[in-house]
């Protein structure tokens, strides 16, 4: 399956939170149950760079994703971790089943919105 493309804006100095639910080909479209997945994360200023601007891993810590037997995928980001950012950039998001497979499901830009009260 292609990742689908979805441009997210994140607001510096608060806590971000993204929920998304993967569902498979079918119609009508049913969830796909990911409590035996991993996932991981990375915003970069582009996609050729070393420099990795978040590293989030469903191996818990922050920023997290959590993944769960309803498809759904949560990505938090606490606001300190926010409010460290200085710029945006690009992301993708990977998930691996238990047998190692990996399927990028979403990527897109980053878009990191200043803020002005400190």
């Amino acid at each position: 399956m292609t990742a689908a493309t979805y441009n997210m804006t994140c607001e510096q100095g608060t806590t971000f939170s993204k929920k998304l639910t993967i569902t498979d080909n079918a119609t009508p479209p049913v969830a796909r149950n990911l409590s035996t997945y991993s996932g991981r994360m990375q915003v970069r200023p582009d996609v050729d760079s070393s420099t990795t601007l978040l590293d989030l891993l469903s191996t818990g810590g922050s920023p997290e994703i959590t993944l769960n037997a309803s498809g759904v995928i949560q990505i938090t980001v606490s606001a300190t971790a926010t409010a460290a950012l200085s710029q945006g950039g690009v992301y993708d998001l990977e998930i691996e089943d238990s047998s190692g497979v990996v399927e990028r499901v979403i990527q897109g830009t980053f878009e990191l919105s200043k803020e002005v009260t400190r």
